[in-house]
């Protein structure tokens, strides 16, 4: 059998394992004005050549969302603060970081076999990562916090919403979001995806600000005045399905996101003697990320330096599309970011853990800052 008929074959099995037609059409938003129709195994090779997308077929079927062009919400400016308010708390929340919890949350999480969204293990990472949410949350009245498995009806992999009701202004809502599956790239459903970095790291660093955060609300005993939610998506590796699905439901509702803060990819250290963050500052919102450079350097102990990262490059974008402020910090300048990801070398031991502990500051300083800011 030659060589491209095996490769054919393969990718037709694949998709069947998939469990969609190997010809399913699916629409794709490659830009601000440029969409396609793709079957899964193009859709694929995209993804491969390190093309960024939304897949927006779910959306334009039900006619819920049309390609981002004139038509599409406006993201509203909000005022952020300029100076940091919140410093005694954030700071001692900052002290109490356990890298060691980290780090076995993310041996855990490495450990399923695949984290891809149509697969039984990805519905099992899904399902142990909620256990955990979980056993943060329930030490709070439960009337302070909810937990939401949010069904996106086409995959078993759900995301997971956790929301802190604010106790002034719970209309404005703070976003904290990461992914939570996995994928390698050369086979998505027959070979491991351990996902490490992309994104068990921006997954435990939100984890660990959200343990962190419960513990304080528990003590204090009363709710920010804005609403808090921390975001774990489903489905980010296929075109930012997940996001997609949850900020046009939450458009479709007329809910009021005042702020997106996206964590994706936190823990490679390409050099130890240059550690920075990376802020991306193009399809992110201005006031929003001027904000999050301030946050930085208030409460990390590395810099930040500006980078790029294109189109749709992670679920901040998702927001932005349903006219929500959106932005995104990830490990590092972009082009240092960490080559291992999407395949089977993408593991725990290339990460620094200390430098995911510096991420979860910055969502600590985040979450209190624009959780008790009372000028939306």
């Amino acid at each position: 059998m030659k060589l491209g008929t095996v490769l054919c074959w393969i990718a037709a099995t694949q998709s069947l394992v998939d469990g969609f037609p190997f010809e399913e059409r699916r629409i794709l938003q490659l830009s601000d004005s440029k969409v396609i129709t793709v079957n899964e195994f193009e859709k694929l090779s995209l993804l491969k050549r390190g093309v960024k997308f939304f897949d927006i077929t779910k959306q334009q079927r039900s006619n819920t969302i049309i390609s981002h062009r004139s038509d599409d919400p406006v993201v509203p400016t909000y005022i952020f603060p300029k100076v940091m308010n919140q410093s005694t708390v954030v700071k001692s929340l900052m002290s109490k970081i356990d890298q060691d919890y980290m780090y076995n949350k993310l041996a855990k999480f490495t450990s399923f076999y695949t984290r891809y969204y149509k697969s039984k293990y990805g519905l099992e990472a899904a399902e142990w990562l909620s256990s955990q949410i979980h056993d943060i949350v329930d030490i709070l009245p439960k009337d302070m916090v909810t937990v939401e498995h949010f069904d996106h009806k086409e995959w078993e992999q759900y995301s997971i919403i956790v929301k802190f009701t604010g106790s002034v202004t719970p209309e404005n809502i703070v976003v904290i979001g990461s992914h939570l599956d996995s994928i390698n790239l050369l086979f998505p459903t027959l070979l491991p995806a351990p996902g490490a970095d992309d994104n068990g790291s921006g997954t435990v660093t939100n984890l660990e600000a959200l343990r962190l955060f419960s513990e304080y609300l528990t003590k204090s005993g009363e709710p920010l005045k804005n609403t808090v939610e921390f975001h774990f998506y489903s489905a980010e590796e296929g075109g930012l399905l997940g996001s997609l699905d949850v900020f046009t439901a939450y458009a479709s509702l007329n809910r009021k996101v005042v702020a997106m803060l996206q964590q994706d990819m936190t823990g490679f250290v390409a050099d130890s003697k240059n550690e920075h963050v990376g802020v991306i500052v193009d399809y992110t919102d201005v006031e929003l990320t001027n904000f999050i450079k301030t946050v930085i350097d208030n409460y990390l102990s590395i810099p930040y330096v500006e980078t790029e990262c294109g189109y749709a490059c992670s679920d901040h974008g998702s927001a932005t599309k349903n006219g929500y402020p959106g932005s995104f910090v990830i490990e590092s300048d972009f082009k240092l970011t960490n080559k291992y990801i999407h395949s089977t070398m993408d593991t725990i031991d290339k990460l620094s853990i200390s430098h995911m502990a510096e991420h979860t500051k910055l969502v600590l300083g985040t979450v209190l800052e624009l959780g008790e800011w009372n000028g939306f």
